[in-house]
């Protein structure tokens, strides 16, 4: 029995509660958890887990053997990476999530100044569509853009502020004509992010605020897919600027009631990571990179007003 490889099998199973889940991140069969353990426990002498056939528990000695082979395979992997300091570098391979409407825009450009500054460090990408559920143990680094983030034992780091802006498809505008007021909008077809608080916009001018109720002909939890159907010309969206920057420059989106502040057009990205005692030497460094890239006074995300100080917390 290669002990190592089983206290690592072992601690997945622990995490996730669950054979087939732990079969799945290790890439092997529910079978070979399921006898690694076995002989783990044969080699101990103790059951580590109960098991029925819908559910697996720790036993006591299980959830103390667990959290000893925790703390231990997160010092064996500290060291690992920490051999990279002769040569000054980070040495490893990080597992990152992040939203599309962030990894399709500013995340490459992150990734590759690291990757310029740190050569000998890999990346695997999950892209998350929506508002997915993900195992959090399955990732070094997480990247939200939430306007509300949920709540979260991770370490939160907020990056920078991303604002919101009311577009159209210049067909689209072509076709139905701009909307001069808030209230022209019910009038118009309205293509709705479900990750907005509520189905209603609200704005506000020299006269006062005005709250649009909403009854979108398309909604979508997934920002892109969104995008695409207003590039489309399928109607009028709210969007981060960010995530249509090109299509405003070339003309293919128009902003729309631009004479209206829109209240709560502001999303934070945020950056999560594992607050545990142990992290590896190309995750603090990937942190710190991050944190620092984004307090430079010109990062900001495809921002107009570039000057603004960015919030790093």
């Amino acid at each position: 029995m290669n002990q190592l490889a089983t206290m690592r099998m072992f601690t997945k199973v622990a995490e996730a509660l669950s054979f087939a889940v732990a079969a799945k991140q290790l890439g092997v069969s529910s079978a070979v958890v399921t006898r690694g353990i076995a002989a783990l426990e044969a080699h101990l002498n103790v059951r580590l887990l109960n098991r029925t056939t819908r559910h697996v528990s720790l036993t006591d000695a299980g959830h103390a053997y667990w959290q000893g082979c925790a703390e231990l395979l997160n010092q064996l992997d500290l060291l690992e990476g920490n051999i990279s300091s002769v040569t000054h570098q980070s040495i490893g391979s990080l597992k990152i999530a992040a939203p599309e409407s962030f990894a399709a825009t500013d995340l490459g450009e992150l990734v590759a100044a690291y990757h310029l500054a740190e050569p000998r460090v890999s990346f695997e990408l999950t892209v998350i569509e929506g508002t997915q559920e993900f195992v959090v143990n399955d990732y070094d680094v997480w990247f939200s853009a939430e306007r509300r983030l949920r709540d979260s034992s991770l370490v939160c780091r907020s990056l920078i502020p991303v604002r919101d802006v009311i577009v159209a498809s210049a067909d689209y505008l072509a076709r139905r004509g701009p909307p001069l007021i808030p209230q022209d909008l019910s009038s118009h077809d309205v293509l709705l992010a479900s990750d907005m608080l509520g189905r209603y916009w609200e704005f506000c001018d020299a006269h006062g605020s005005h709250r649009v109720a909403l009854h979108p002909i398309f909604s979508s939890s997934n920002l892109v897919a969104v995008k695409r159907a207003v590039v489309a010309g399928l109607g009028i969206a709210r969007l981060p600027r960010s995530l249509i920057h090109s299509e405003l420059q070339d003309g293919s989106l128009q902003p729309v009631l631009g004479g209206f502040d829109v209240e709560g057009d502001e999303r934070t990205v945020w950056m999560l990571y594992s607050g545990k005692r142990y992290m590896t030497r190309c995750v603090r460094s990937f942190v710190d990179f991050t944190v620092a890239h984004y307090r430079q006074p010109d990062i900001s995300i495809h921002e107009p007003d570039s000057h603004r100080k960015m919030r790093v917390g």
